[in-house]
């Protein structure tokens, strides 16, 4: 068998096989589904909600500010079920034709199971909630469809990445948060667990890119997962949600809320996509203003 791994990459991606193999989680015990919602429960971190700390969040009765959470929650929830779906497509295709022995493959067999796994586990979460999130448009469909079929392996798998990194450290926030639901805890902990170790292997396998990567191919790198980062925040920031809270002109609330929401998520979520970016020197005088500009990004 072939491999483009480091010696202690391959041993790497052999011992987290064994984990997949000797100690899977699984949803169904896991998640203690049983527990009833409380009206104590935190559902979503305030740090995360899109509208608290602005003017119009402190008018809000106690009753909108918990739907707005449920809501919010569930649509973060649903874009994660909605983007691992998208990249079991790709990696299937990817390891079509590999060998049965291939390494890569075993890793990615594993993976599509956690995957689909978590997409099972989001999907029971919303029905939990009680909650119907808002579809993403049409044009984010066929945008995420040619991503798949159509970018090269080094692009997938850098959104990917990114996407994964990004949904950790949010679920960190989730899982640590004192008086937080425990079904959402334990849904965000068992995520952070298996995702831990693709990160790890996607890491690994897209050394053989950045390693060698020049000023342009960096530069790509950095424009794939910024928009990846601005793809996902378009998903979360609805003007439904504030149509539902009965919101005057929620398209205007819309617009106020996701301008003081990216200036939020980069403070919260984006720490460990900056170090990602830096590991490829991704920075330059032509990313570092798009990054500004477009994510509120201090580099």
């Amino acid at each position: 068998m072939t491999t483009l791994f480091s010696a202690d990459d391959t041993r790497q991606i052999e011992r987290l096989i064994r984990i997949s193999k000797e100690r899977p989680l699984l949803p169904d015990t896991f998640v203690p589904w049983d527990i009833p919602e409380q009206e104590t429960h935190i559902l979503l971190p305030e740090k995360l909600v899109s509208l608290a700390g602005l003017p119009i969040y402190e008018t809000l009765s106690i009753a909108q500010k918990r739907l707005l959470a449920r809501r919010e929650v569930t649509q973060a929830l649903y874009a994660y079920c909605w983007s691992e779906g998208l990249f079991c497509l790709f990696m299937t295709r990817y390891i079509l034709h590999r060998m049965p022995n291939d390494l890569e493959r075993r890793f990615l067999l594993h993976e599509i199971a956690e995957e689909c796994r978590h997409q099972e586990m989001f999907a029971t979460t919303i029905q939990k909630l009680g909650c119907q999130p808002v579809p993403v448009t049409k044009f984010q469909q066929l945008a995420a469809d040619l991503t798949v079929r159509l970018f090269p392996p080094d692009f997938a798998f850098m959104s990917c990445l990114a996407v994964e990194m990004m949904a950790d450290r949010y679920g960190d926030h989730l899982r640590h948060e004192a008086g937080a639901f425990p079904v959402l805890q334990k849904v965000s902990q068992l995520h952070n667990i298996e995702e831990a170790r693709h990160i790890l292997f996607t890491k690994a396998l897209l050394k053989r890119y950045t390693e060698r990567a020049g000023f342009w191919r960096s530069t790509w790198y950095s424009i794939v997962v910024l928009v990846n980062m601005r793809f996902f925040q378009s998903t979360y920031v609805r003007t439904e949600i504030y149509r539902d809270l009965g919101l005057k002109n929620p398209a205007r609330v819309r617009r106020q809320a996701f301008r003081h929401y990216q200036s939020r998520f980069a403070h919260e979520c984006l720490d460990s996509i900056r170090e990602l970016i830096e590991g490829f020197n991704g920075f330059n005088f032509l990313t570092r203003p798009l990054w500004r500009w477009v994510m509120k990004m201090e580099v």
